[in-house]
């Protein structure tokens, strides 16, 4: 057998994912460990590029991970289950992004918040990449949460614009446009952040922050990011 879903269609042996997830359901206290050994250091990637913040992507990654033990029983098998889990964490990422936008906390020097104690640093790496590394970091992080999440998914991970749009829940032309939006904002991002020069004020979001000509898929959901769980339910809708 082979796990399947594996990014870039790679096989791994062993059970599939899906069949992980079924024994998870059936009682198997194992199954869903293994699991998450598979794809946790993906995960956590995308939730640390999305957010921006160890600690915070750490408990977006923890709280996305619970809801996904509680709703394994629903999962329907209309997609990947690797697919579900990263729908899972990308909403709660978002989730936590938000929720910092309406309450923000004062940054500090080393990019951490002032209200939230730290998780160490980062690894060191030489003068000039880590310079430029903190530089894209800070111009990712200038961009619209939804934008962020479509770049951090094809741009950083890899993903295929058809997996992205799978994993926010929306049209592929919507990834495809919230794409070339955001590397256009990067790169005029990029350029203030290395010349002091003042970009040019966005001009393409409304006054509630969606982007101007995205076709969305209708969810059933408010959520400007796809399928939003609700408490107790974070992964498929009913």
């Amino acid at each position: 057998m082979t796990t399947g879903g594996a990014p870039g269609g790679a096989d791994l042996p062993g059970p599939t994912d899906a069949e992980l997830l079924r024994a998870h359901v059936e009682g198997d206290p194992l199954a869903f460990n293994e699991l998450v050994r598979r794809h946790r250091d993906r995960l956590w990637a995308v939730a640390l590029r999305t957010i921006g913040d160890r600690e915070e992507a750490a408990d977006a990654v923890q709280d996305a991970l619970l809801s996904a033990h509680r709703a394994a029983a629903r999962f329907r098998g209309d997609s990947q289950v690797t697919t579900w889990l990263h729908r899972i964490v990308v909403n709660a990422c978002l989730d936590r992004i938000r929720r910092r936008q309406a309450h923000p906390t004062v940054p500090l020097p080393d990019g951490s918040h002032a209200d939230k104690g730290g998780t160490g640093p980062e690894p060191a790496a030489p003068a000039h990449d880590h310079d430029t590394a903190l530089v894209v970091r800070a111009a990712l992080a200038e961009l619209p949460a939804e934008q962020r999440a479509a770049l951090v998914l094809v741009d950083v991970q890899g993903y295929a614009v058809v997996e992205a749009a799978q994993i926010l829940g929306v049209a592929e032309g919507t990834i495809k446009s919230r794409c070339a939006r955001g590397r256009a904002r990067m790169a005029v991002a990029l350029k203030h952040l290395r010349t002091g020069v003042d970009p040019e004020p966005a001009r393409d979001r409304d006054h509630s922050g969606n982007q101007a000509g995205e076709k969305r898929v209708s969810t059933g959901s408010s959520s400007a990011a796809g399928p939003h769980p609700g408490p107790g339910d974070r992964g498929e809708q009913p």
